[in-house]
């Protein structure tokens, strides 16, 4: 089986959330608003074993065990763009953008073999998967794989470290198992979204107060953004939740509570 498919730069796929590598969550920590996303994946599912591999297993009160991937993520509502995305539909960043738009449509936290319905053009975009298209997938392996191969890469990379983070989340912060639970009896699977906040207190590596710092306008800008929309409340008062946090570990130099 061959995909065919080409990007037309129609800037369709540049709205709402975007899942990122921790580094490029660190390195645009000055344009998106962050947070952290951990999806649990039950098993039986396709990318159940590498969930387990690039994320961190979750022991349920039933004694079943689950996995879950843990994503820094650009939070934006489905309907807000990107803020990077040019008036022109083009990226404004586009040497530097993250390695998650650069390995589109294909997705290493998703089993190789089970890339095709991506290639799918969600309503309203414009990608070319025309017959004149280049063959991008060929009987369950991608062809051109320098990006997917970058993004798998960093995934492996970061794992021990979200995965030592996951483990404490699960450990000090109630209800997050009871949440897990909940999001993973859905039919089609749910998330639970925690402040990136939460993360950086953990990562000794890096000056915490600089990123919280960045953070802060970015935050306050997408609260302004979104605080007229009534539809938008969750997010705004989330963007604001979020900027208190980080305003906190800034001024308390990154080792806030």
């Amino acid at each position: 089986m061959e995909r065919r498919f080409a990007c037309t730069a129609c800037g369709k796929c540049c709205y709402g959330l975007l899942p990122l590598t921790l580094d490029d969550a660190l390195a645009h920590a000055g344009r998106f608003p962050l947070g952290v996303m951990l999806t649990p994946v039950r098993p039986g599912h396709k990318s159940f074993d590498l969930t387990l591999r690039l994320g961190s297993a979750v022991r349920l009160p039933n004694r079943r065990q689950i996995a879950v991937r843990i994503s820094p993520v650009s939070y934006l509502p489905p309907t807000l763009a990107c803020p990077e995305l040019a008036a022109d539909g083009l990226c404004a960043i586009h040497r530097d953008k993250p390695v998650r738009c650069r390995t589109m449509p294909f997705f290493a936290a998703r089993d190789e073999r089970d890339q095709s319905a991506l290639l799918i053009p969600r309503s309203g975009w414009a990608c070319d998967v025309s017959a004149t298209a280049p063959v991008v997938y060929r009987d369950g392996a991608i062809v051109a794989r320098d990006d997917f191969e970058i993004e798998a890469r960093a995934m492996r990379d970061q794992a021990p470290i979200l995965r030592a983070y996951a483990g404490a989340l699960v450990a000090t912060v109630p209800g997050v198992v009871e949440k897990l639970t909940a999001a993973a009896a859905k039919p089609v699977g749910g998330e639970l979204l925690v402040g990136f906040s939460t993360l950086l207190r953990r990562l000794d590596s890096v000056d915490r107060a600089e990123i919280a710092a960045l953070q802060v306008p970015v935050l306050a800008d997408f609260a302004a953004r979104t605080g007229s929309d009534p539809g938008l409340a969750g997010f705004t008062g989330q963007y604001r939740a979020w900027e208190q946090e980080m305003t906190r570990l800034a001024r308390r130099g990154g080792t806030g509570t």
